[in-house]
């Protein structure tokens, strides 16, 4: 009933409301005391704008963003969003400035401290398609990585494991190119999954597995999770925008992968969420196993493929601007099934990446729209 879809909608704005003020204070959690003396924390607002994604008045002392955005784009980008107009906030408000354009000099120093995108309110950056360009060389190796995966999904299994080694080989060949030259790279970070109050233990596995084969590093960030209306964690990974949109693709590929496996394993065997796990944990490290020989195999024909486990120091300089203070966890202890963890690892020995990386795409949409 229209009654019953506006108080929803009425529901659903007070927690992204919530999320952003939260996101607000996350955001200003890098800067020093000193830093942050006269800032204000501002009111917030949704606004039903089509065309400008964000904006902070000064007169109000309010930042509004859009519904369209909110509603239509993942976390991530509207959090990227946000974090622009706090850069203007802070240029109006701690740095005083008065007679500068809106994107002077000193909305960039802000940029620069907040770690936030100057361009994030001009178009919404997405992962790939964006104003962070590829080079040409990088779209003819996507075309072809395309194209293997696509073989990948042959019924001829020695025809499907050979293409996706090729993928692997291509893949890895193109980042040894990017290591052994001087060139700088633009880097691009975006959520894979979405965020929230906890994780299993497969969750973590797969983020290792993402770094060590894929060219990205991965990060557990805080982030707001709107269904708990909390701030939680995600796994946000990094790396130039052709590397992300491949490990992204992976990433999603493998969890629908685990559903399915698990749901036909689990058919007639009643067993609870922590074994769900342990199969799930079984299938990424059996997965990883197989890339891994693979990986060994070049290391032991090739010497230039010793680069790929040298790892990218300009994607690490990157990440120490992006997340200057960082700590290390540790998960507490748990209890696993032998039996079907063994099982897991059997059939993620057998997984196959396939389908075009830039054509199944999963929708990164995180919001419900009304």
């Amino acid at each position: 009933m229209p009654g019953n879809r506006i108080l929803i909608q009425e529901a659903l704005d007070r927690r992204i409301l919530h999320g952003l003020a939260c996101e607000w204070e996350n955001a200003l959690a890098i800067l020093a005391p000193s830093q942050k003396q006269r800032i204000k924390k501002p009111l917030f607002c949704i606004a039903d704008n089509q065309k400008q994604l964000g904006a902070w008045s000064l007169a109000k002392n309010e930042i509004s963003i859009s519904r369209p955005l909110v509603m239509n784009h993942p976390w991530d980008t509207v959090r990227e969003v946000l974090r622009h107009e706090i850069a203007h906030q802070y240029a109006h408000q701690e740095l005083g400035i008065d007679r500068e354009p809106p994107h002077g000099p000193a909305f960039h120093k802000a940029c620069d401290l907040l770690r936030a995108d100057p361009g994030a309110s001009r178009a919404i950056r997405s992962f790939y398609n964006s104003s962070k360009h590829p080079s040409a060389k990088a779209d003819r190796i996507l075309l072809r990585v395309k194209k293997l995966m696509a073989l990948a999904e042959s019924s001829n299994r020695h025809e499907a494991e050979a293409a996706m080694a090729k993928a692997h080989e291509l893949i890895a060949r193109y980042n040894i190119d990017l290591l052994a030259s001087s060139q700088s790279r633009t880097f691009v970070s975006v959520f894979a999954g979405q965020p929230a109050l906890r994780h299993t233990r497969d969750a973590y596995h797969l983020a290792h597995l993402l770094q060590t084969f894929y060219f990205v590093q991965g990060l557990w960030v805080s982030a707001y999770v709107i269904a708990k209306g909390k701030m939680g964690r995600v796994l946000e990974i990094s790396g130039t925008a052709p590397n992300v949109d491949i490990a992204l693709y992976v990433y999603h590929y493998v969890r629908q992968f685990i559903d399915r496996q698990w749901t036909a394993y689990n058919r007639n065997r009643r067993l609870n969420h922590h074994r769900r796990t342990d199969y799930a944990v079984g299938i990424i490290q059996g997965f990883h196993d197989k890339l891994e020989a693979e990986q060994q195999r070049h290391l032991a024909c090739e010497a230039d493929f010793a680069l790929v486990k040298a790892g990218d120091p300009l994607l690490e300089k990157y990440l120490d601007f992006r997340y200057p203070y960082t700590r290390s966890f540790r998960r507490n202890g748990y209890s696993q099934d032998d039996q079907v963890l063994a099982d897991g690892m059997q059939t993620g020995r057998k997984l196959v990446i396939a389908r075009g990386v830039t054509e199944t795409r999963v929708s990164r949409r995180m919001l419900p729209s009304k």
